[in-house]
C-alpha cells in the first residue's frame, strides 16, 4: 500500500514538472514569436491557451500586442488580467500606468506605478514614470524625487536626468537643474 502511495504520487510529480515545462516552452515561443515582430502568431499561440490557465506573463504579452495595433482599451484588459491572475506582477502595473500616463489621466497612472514600486523597489522606468506623472500634475518636487530614485537604480538613462533638470528648473533651483542638464549632455554626447 505504502509503495502505491508512492508511485501515484511520484506520477503526479511527474505530471506537475512535465506540465510546468511545457508553460516555459510555451512561453519561449511566444517571447521568439513577438521578438520576431509575429505578433498574430504569438497572440494566436496564448489564445489556444485557456483563459484561466494563462500566466500573468502571457496576459502582458497580449496586452502588449494590443498596444502594438493601438487596441488600448484591449491592452487594458489584457493587463488587468495579469494582475489577476499574479497581484504581484509588477510589469503589468507598469504597462497598465503608461496606458493612463499617454491617456491624460495622470492620478491613475501615479496609482499603477506606485503598485509597480510596491512589488519591485528597483523598478527605475516606474520611477522615471512616476516622476513625469507628477510632472503632469504639476507637483514638481515628487516629480524630483522620483526622478532621483529612477537615478538611483538607472544612473546612465539620459532622459532620466533631462526630467530631473527641468524638475528642478520649475522649483526654481538653477544649480541643480544646470547640474543634470550637464549630465544629460555628457550622457547624449557618448552614445
Amino acid at each position: 500500500m505504502k509503495k502505491f502511495v508512492i508511485i501515484i504520487l511520484s506520477m503526479f510529480i511527474f505530471q506537475l514538472v512535465g506540465f510546468s515545462a511545457e508553460k516555459g516552452e510555451i512561453d519561449i515561443q511566444v517571447n521568439s514569436l513577438y521578438a520576431a515582430n509575429k505578433l498574430d502568431d504569438a497572440f494566436n499561440m496564448i489564445l489556444a491557451i485557456p483563459h484561466e490557465e494563462r500566466t500573468a506573463h502571457q496576459w502582458l504579452i497580449m496586452g502588449n500586442i494590443m498596444m502594438d495595433y493601438e487596441k488600448v482599451s484591449d491592452a487594458e484588459f489584457m493587463y488587468k488580467s495579469a494582475i489577476n491572475t499574479d497581484e504581484k506582477f509588477y510589469k503589468a502595473y507598469y504597462n497598465l500606468g503608461n496606458i493612463y500616463l499617454q491617456n491624460n489621466q495622470p492620478n491613475l497612472a501615479i496609482d499603477s506605478y506606485k503598485s509597480a514600486l510596491k512589488y519591485n523597489k528597483e523598478f527605475a522606468p516606474a520611477y522615471y514614470n512616476l516622476g513625469c506623472a507628477y510632472l503632469k500634475l504639476g507637483e514638481f518636487r515628487k516629480a524630483k524625487n522620483a526622478f532621483h530614485d529612477a537615478i538611483y537604480f538607472k544612473q546612465n538613462v539620459s532622459d532620466y536626468h533631462y526630467n530631473l533638470a527641468f524638475a528642478y528648473k520649475m522649483l526654481g533651483k538653477t544649480k541643480d537643474a544646470q547640474f543634470y542638464l550637464d549630465n544629460y549632455n555628457k550622457l547624449e554626447s557618448n552614445k
